[in-house]
């Protein structure tokens, strides 16, 4: 087993370049399933995620190339129907946008239930109400979902999510591009990535309108057709970037990122003293001392981001007085840092849904050994580490592979001392 040596007490500085969005693409991969044509996707980030996906696609039938870093070219024109790989689908979350393509290209479609970090029950009923209600009569088991079209067939319909979901958003969009008539999502998502899918939908061929508000439509079309997309920069990648800049009293230009996307999360950051400025499409982090405490609760799109939060305790922790932090899509997500961040000398309460966290001002963490239980929990352990006094182990580092893309060679280039080690 791998694990991270940070010898922490350097301030990051440089530019850092944020790779294409993690988010996005594990859900525009399955979509190319729908496509009888060749996709070239640009901006594709190279993570185990998306090589776990890659792979799904492969040994299901569908031709699949990195034509160049960045690059991926997939043909699903010749992909029959059939079961994906069960061992692989349980390897990660996004597996299940398999469902809403594989019922959108075959009217039909059988996945193993997906695997992915577990900080929290995330159960899928909202994908199948939806599947439901466009007429898919589903079984759902402990091990997998099986879906056949129901007595009436599938066909558009009004769907009302009980939850803002961006899973279920995604998975309905993707069933109902192909099935006729026209489908009304309601409280849908608005995360950036719920665009992104539209707009590589559209651009094959889809009629969807209004992603990015809370109510999304799709007209049913015949066919769609292969073409170029590239996606968008990765919204939390860039945000872990900032939130180390600040930890770590650094000042790093953040590059290859939309400002707009941003802003849920440098306005948290200026509450805290940093100094901020954007441009077309970067943006500037430098740190101030001592950071002020703050008070934050996640939220679905434009709100705060949940894959943000435990960046942000890293930062109350280094902080001036007592912040608190209020989880409302998974509160079970502290659980995968705070004791280990405690480890490291930080005061943090949790209480629910909410951590009160006891700034400590001008002290330093000190570095130990921690274990990552989750993608961005490792990414906190990792700050926490760059700003702790001595040398941190972080351990159990393939769950922060799953979606940062180079993350040594970044750091490193910022100024941060940090290697991987083989165990």
């Amino acid at each position: 087993m791998a694990k991270y040596e940070i010898i922490g007490g350097t301030p990051l500085s440089g530019e850092v370049v944020i790779s294409g969005a993690k988010n996005a693409v594990v859900a525009i991969l399955p979509a190319t399933l729908l496509v009888p044509g060749k996709c070239r996707i640009e901006n594709v980030p190279d993570i185990s995620d998306v090589r776990i996906l890659l792979d799904i696609m492969r040994s299901m039938g569908a031709s699949v190339e990195w034509a160049e870093p960045g690059v991926v070219e997939i043909d699903c024109t010749d992909v029959p129907y059939g079961e994906p790989n069960p061992e692989l689908v349980r390897k990660m979350r996004a597996s299940y946008y398999l469902l809403g393509a594989q019922l959108g290209r075959y009217g039909r479609s059988h996945v193993a239930l997906p695997g992915g970090c577990a900080f929290a029950a995330r159960p899928i009923d909202q994908h199948i109400k939806g599947f439901g209600l466009l007429g898919a009569d589903v079984e759902e088991t402990e091990e997998y979902v099986a879906m056949e079209p129901g007595p009436d067939g599938l066909h558009g319909q009004r769907i009302s999510l009980d939850v803002v979901s961006v899973g279920a958003t995604a998975n309905i969009m993707l069933a109902a591009c192909l099935i006729e008539g026209q489908t009304i999502i309601e409280n849908a998502a608005k995360e950036p990535h719920i665009v992104d899918l539209a707009n590589f939908l559209n651009t094959m061929g889809a009629r969807i309108s209004g992603a990015g508000t809370d109510t999304i439509k799709i007209r049913g079309v015949k066919q769609l057709h292969g073409g170029t997309y590239a996606a968008i920069p990765d919204q939390i990648e860039a945000g872990t970037y900032m939130a180390a800049a600040v930890a770590t009293g650094g000042n790093v230009l953040v590059q290859n990122v939309i400002p707009k996307h941003m802003e849920c999360i440098t306005t948290r950051l200026r509450e805290m003293g940093a100094k901020i400025t954007e441009f077309d499409d970067a943006i500037r982090v430098q740190a101030t001392r001592p950071l002020r405490r703050i008070t934050v609760k996640t939220m679905p799109y434009p709100g705060f981001p949940t894959d943000m939060q435990a960046q942000i305790c890293v930062c109350m922790v280094l902080a001036t007085g007592t912040s608190r932090l209020t989880e409302s899509v998974y509160e079970t997500r502290f659980f995968g840092y705070c004791s280990e961040l405690e480890n490291m000398g930080a005061k943090i309460k949790v209480e629910g849904k909410t951590a009160s966290v006891v700034g400590i001002g001008d002290r330093k963490l000190r570095g130990t050994t921690v274990h990552a239980k989750d993608l961005r929990a490792g990414a906190a352990l990792i700050i926490a580490g760059l700003a702790a006094e001595g040398t941190t182990y972080v351990k159990n580092i393939h769950y922060v592979e799953r979606g940062y893309e180079r993350i040594i060679e970044k750091l490193t280039k910022l100024g941060a001392q940090i290697k991987r080690i083989e165990e």
